[in-house]
C-alpha cells in the first residue's frame, strides 16, 4: 500500500503505519491476501481473494508479452499467482510498507520467481520507474489509499507505454441513496471509513468523477464497473460464518465488525462503491507526435 510525502494528511494512521501494523495477519488461511475478494462463484476467502486477483489480470488481458508494474502488491500473492497463470514477461511490484517488501521478497524467492518478479519500495505517486516502461499498471485495492489518486494516475499514465492498459479493484465513495436517511447514513459512515483506512479527503470520488479523473489523466477506452454486489455480500457472509477468518482480523476490526455483523452488509457499506476500472494510454500522444 502507498503514501506520498509531503502535504500533512489529514487522517492517521498513515497507509505505511496501517499495514506495518497489520504485518502478516492476512484474511486468507493458506496464503497472504489483503483484499477483501471476489464472490461471484468464490465459496471461501481463500478463493475469493485470488479471484479478484484473477479477474484484476483478465481484464488487462495480462499475458507473455506484457511488463507490469504492480502498485500496492501486499505480500505479493497476486503477483506469484499472475505468473503462474498468465505468465507476464516480468512484473515489477511497488510498495511503502517495507515489511511487505521484505517478506515478499522472501517469499519470491522460495518459489524460485525471482527474476520475474521484482519487488520494490516504492510511491505510487513517485514510481522509480522510466517514462514508457511497462505494459499494464495494476492496483488491487490499494489505490484508494495514494495521496492522492490523481497523482498516482498521471504516474501511470506516464511509466506505460502508448497503448498501454490500467486496470483497479477499487473503493471509491457511492453515490447519494435515494433517501434523506440513507445519505445520512452515508455522511456518517464514508468519515469513520476514511480516517480508519487512510483515504485522502481528494480521493472521496463517485463514479462520475472518478471517470473524469483517468480521462484528464489522458487515458481512454475508460471503464469503471461497480462490481460491489459480489465483493461485499460474499465477505460479510464469511466474516459471519467463518470465526477463523474473524479471528484473523486485527483486534479493532474485530471489535468494529461484532456490532456490524447482524447489519445487512446494504447497510453496513452503504457509502462505499467498489468498482473494476479500466482504461488505456492511447496508442500516440500529441507528445510523441510532435517528438
Amino acid at each position: 500500500m502507498q503514501e506520498t510525502s509531503g502535504a500533512p494528511r489529514r487522517f492517521w494512521p498513515s497507509p505505511r503505519a496501517l499495514y506495518s501494523r497489520l504485518a502478516t495477519r492476512a484474511f486468507t488461511e493458506r496464503g497472504l491476501y489483503l483484499n477483501l475478494g471476489y464472490w461471484k462463484e468464490a465459496q471461501t476467502i481463500d478463493e475469493a481473494c485470488a479471484a479478484l486477483a484473477l479477474l484484476v489480470a483478465e481484464t488487462a488481458r495480462m499475458g507473455p508479452r506484457d511488463e507490469v508494474v504492480d502498485v500496492g502488491f501486499g505480500f505479493a500473492d497476486q503477483d506469484m499467482l499472475w505468473v503462474e497463470k498468465f505468465a507476464p514477461r516480468h512484473i515489477t511490484g511497488l510498495n511503502v510498507t517495507p515489511v511487505h517488501v521484505r517478506i515478499g521478497r522472501a517469499r519470491v524467492e522460495r518459489r524460485g520467481l525471482s527474476s520475474r518478479i521484482d519487488l520494490r519500495e516504492g510511491s505510487a505517486t513517485a514510481m522509480p520507474l522510466p517514462d514508457a516502461s511497462c505494459d499494464v499498471v495494476t492496483a488491487v485495492e490499494s489505490a484508494f489509499h495514494f495521496n492522492t489518486r490523481e497523482a498516482f494516475l498521471a504516474e501511470a499514465f506516464r511509466v506505460l507505454r502508448p497503448g498501454g492498459r490500467l486496470v483497479l479493484a477499487d473503493l471509491i465513495r457511492a453515490a447519494p441513496a435515494d433517501t434523506a436517511g440513507g445519505r445520512r447514513w452515508q455522511a456518517c459512515t464514508w468519515p469513520v471509513f476514511a480516517r480508519i483506512f487512510s483515504v485522502p479527503d481528494a480521493n472521496a470520488d463517485e463514479r462520475e468523477g472518478y471517470a473524469g479523473k483517468l480521462a484528464a489523466a489522458g487515458f481512454g477506452d475508460v471503464s469503471v464497473v461497480p462490481i460491489g454486489q459480489d465483493v461485499f455480500p460474499g465477505w460479510h457472509r464469511a466474516l459471519r460464518e467463518d470465526r477463523a477468518l474473524f479471528r484473523r482480523l486485527p483486534l479493532p476490526g474485530q471489535a468494529a465488525y461484532a456490532a456490524l455483523l447482524p447489519v445487512t452488509p446494504e447497510r453496513v457499506y452503504a457509502a462505499l462503491d467498489y468498482v473494476l476500472t479500466s482504461a488505456r494510454k492511447p496508442e500516440a500522444t500529441v507528445a510523441d507526435a510532435l517528438g
